[in-house]
């Protein structure tokens, strides 16, 4: 474990392949990645290494938050890896926040051990994150994962 690092692992009662197809469908991921009553506008993911992953959340007032970053990783079904450090348009350093690894493990019966580990520069960035309400936010982003999955 990296000294920055925020982790968040939760039992989801969806299989694998279902959570992963989530992420990897920008209509999908409009309906969950963002805790309620926030919400995701719009969406520009490639999910490839080197692909686009950006997107616009809004709050609740409508005020909109643009996203952007790329992939460096895909498993399909086991892993999704990306960063905000780099423009995916320009390829220029942007940020940098994070590097976002999220993981699926099949456990088997239909459910999933879902890691979310989000690995910061430094210590103040980890700690701006945390007082942001990572563990709230993305605890309740995979609670409705789980939601939107279990109706595939």
């Amino acid at each position: 474990m990296s000294q920055h690092e925020l982790v968040l692992e939760l039992e989801l009662d969806a299989p694998a392949d279902k959570l992963f197809r989530c992420y990897a469908d920008p209509k999908l991921i409009q309906q969950w990645f963002a805790p309620k009553p926030w919400t995701i506008k719009s969406t520009d993911i490639e999910l490839r290494p080197g692909g686009k992953f950006n997107f616009v959340m809004a709050s609740p007032e409508g005020q909109e938050y643009p996203n952007g970053g790329i992939v460096l990783a895909v498993e399909p079904n086991k892993r999704i890896v990306t960063t905000d450090a780099i423009n995916a348009t320009t390829f220029e350093p942007a940020g940098p926040f994070m590097v976002a690894e999220v993981t699926f493990e099949d456990l088997g019966n239909g459910k999933t051990r879902y890691r979310a580990i989000a690995r910061h520069w430094t210590e103040e960035i980890k700690e701006q994150h945390k007082q942001m309400g990572f563990h709230e936010g993305w605890g309740q982003t995979a609670r409705q994962l789980e939601a939107l999955a279990k109706t595939l």
